[in-house]
């Protein structure tokens, strides 16, 4: 409310493109009439002011540090590298059922960063591990293996994905 009564105690003025403001309280000049009547102003007021509130509200727009938002795409440049042929988009063309959407992996039982590290190390069902140090040697990948600080990277990846819904991410070169 104390911005409808600031805004009520000045007109706007538009000249040469800049936006004046005089103060009209209290002048007795009957040509000062605002041109634009206060509700109909403020109510031009109400779109941007909701933008502005939305974009700042700590509940949509969490802060993320620089060193995450670099984890984030490490995670997102490993997971093209290793994960995508299976995986694209968070599915899964292998086994339809073991995805890696937040309800596929609950109802297998992975659902925090510690499941999803162990799942990409070690490998379960059809999917290989990647660890340095997987066995037993059918179980793992017969291609690039990946360092532990890797397999941590793409869990947090997988697990923020997933707590998304796979959200479209763009794909940046590493």
């Amino acid at each position: 409310m104390q911005l409808l009564s600031l805004i009520s105690g000045y007109s706007t003025g538009f000249s040469n493109g800049a936006c004046l403001l005089s103060a009209t309280k209290g002048n007795g000049k009957k040509g000062a009439e605002n041109p634009v009547p206060e509700k109909q102003y403020f109510k031009s007021l109400v779109p941007p002011l909701m933008a502005a509130l939305v974009a700042l509200s700590p509940i949509c727009n969490t802060p993320v540090s620089y060193g995450q938002t670099i984890d984030i795409q490490r995670g997102a440049a490993l997971f093209r590298r290793a994960c995508i042929g299976c995986h694209d988009a968070g599915g899964n063309i292998i086994q339809p059922g073991a995805t890696l959407f937040a309800k596929d992996l609950q109802r297998n039982g992975v659902e925090g960063e510690e499941e999803i590290y162990r799942v990409t190390y070690y490998g379960k069902g059809r999917m290989p591990g990647f660890g340095e140090n997987c066995t037993p040697r059918g179980q793992c990948t017969f291609g690039a293996r990946l360092l532990d600080d890797e397999i941590k990277l793409l869990a947090k990846f997988v697990k923020l994905q997933a707590d998304q819904g796979w959200p479209n991410i763009e794909s940046s070169e590493d």
